[in-house]
């Protein structure tokens, strides 16, 4: 697997997380995805500069000052391009290990 197959499945990740649950903290998030808080913090950045996520501060009454991270209607087109291209690569990995 190739760097940047692994950098589409991180985005991936991260795009699915912050549809679920837009008020994720990147530390929730690299947590739940076990990796650093830097490279979280990297692909967030990346991803709202491409146009996929727009973020979003809010103040709230537990915390100082909170992120929302809301999927663009570009974001919800990459999302669904990147998982198509997780899954046909996935199944060619699957038939080529069938046929071993």
């Amino acid at each position: 697997m190739n760097t940047r197959n692994i950098n589409q499945e991180l985005e991936i990740f991260v795009l699915y997380e912050l549809n679920k649950k837009p008020d994720n903290s990147q530390r929730e998030l690299a947590k739940k995805l076990n990796i650093s808080l830097g490279k979280i913090n990297f692909v967030v950045n990346e991803l709202s500069k491409k146009g996929y996520i727009k973020i979003t501060r809010f103040v709230s009454s537990r915390h100082k000052a909170r992120y929302y991270y809301i999927l663009t209607p570009a974001g919800i087109k990459e999302k669904v391009r990147l998982t198509k291209e997780f899954v046909k690569r996935k199944m060619a990995e699957y038939e080529k290990l069938v046929e071993e």
